[in-house]
């Protein structure tokens, strides 16, 4: 674990949109700045994401310096949506949680995001993510929240792990799917210079000079499944993590975070395991 060291960041700032690998970025007590922010939602206010509509995997958002987002998607002109003032807000419904939200002010982004994905949406914006949303009781501890992600505010994973996931892709059924690339499995932070599976046993650890707890193991669903390059889907890693990595029920793969103190990560910054 000597050489252990942040691969790469990634910050996604509408949920179920391309993001972003900066550099750098900023940890906040509900994940990284800008991840996750905004949202689109439904007519009845829940939540779409690439389960039901993978053509979200052609999209993007770019983070804008307040906050706000310049989207794209094919055969679409650019967007530029400015952080909303605090006028109002709506329901989320997100899997169990229900969130407010304030929605954003110029219809031309509701517009654009209905007429990409050919339903009626709402692209809407967390405004205060320290009252929001709290983390599943079950695994958080008094005050913690998160942005829009799925459940935690940062996901980790491994190159390591990726790579023998991929020799068992090679070695099933549907050896023509793979190998598979990182971000089939949406991470915020990849950690090279590991073990395989190593992350298994984890239960406090630093990247740089920002430290961490796991709250737990990352369930996968049919997202992982999706191309992100085309929006198709396969069989893979679902099929293989099924085989070889199911844990109380879950396909599992990476391992849920929760902030432990804020600061600059890096890449290249060394991972330290504290437990």
């Amino acid at each position: 674990m000597g050489n252990a060291h942040l691969h790469s960041i990634h910050v996604h700032p509408v949920k179920a949109v391309r993001g972003l690998a900066p550099r750098e970025a900023v940890v906040e007590p509900w994940g990284l700045a800008g991840d996750r922010r905004w949202v689109l939602i439904d007519d009845g206010g829940k939540v779409v994401t690439q389960r039901g509509l993978p053509r979200l995997a052609l999209a993007a958002a770019e983070l804008l310096p307040d906050g706000g987002v310049r989207l794209s998607a094919p055969g679409m002109e650019p967007l530029t949506v400015p952080v909303p003032r605090p006028s109002g807000t709506v329901p989320v419904e997100l899997f169990r949680d229900k969130v407010d939200a304030v929605p954003a002010e110029d219809e031309a982004a509701h517009a654009w995001c209905s007429a990409y994905l050919g339903i009626g949406v709402r692209l809407a914006y967390m405004d205060d993510p320290a009252t929001r949303r709290p983390v599943d009781p079950e695994y958080a501890r008094p005050g913690e929240t998160v942005s829009f992600a799925d459940g935690f505010p940062l996901l980790l994973t491994t190159t390591a792990s990726l790579a023998a996931l991929n020799a068992l892709i090679a070695q099933g059924d549907h050896a023509d799917e793979g190998p598979l690339p990182m971000n089939r499995f949406r991470p915020s932070v990849v950690v090279a210079g590991t073990n395989a599976w190593a992350e298994d046993d984890w239960s406090r650890l630093a990247i740089g000079e920002v430290s961490f707890r796991v709250a737990k193991t990352c369930g996968r669903c049919v997202v992982t499944t999706t191309d992100q390059g085309t929006g198709e889907r396969g069989r893979e890693p679902l099929y293989s993590l099924g085989r070889h990595r199911r844990l109380g029920g879950k396909l599992v793969f990476g391992q849920n975070l929760v902030p432990l103190s804020g600061g600059t990560i890096r890449l290249g910054d060394p991972v330290r395991i504290l437990e």
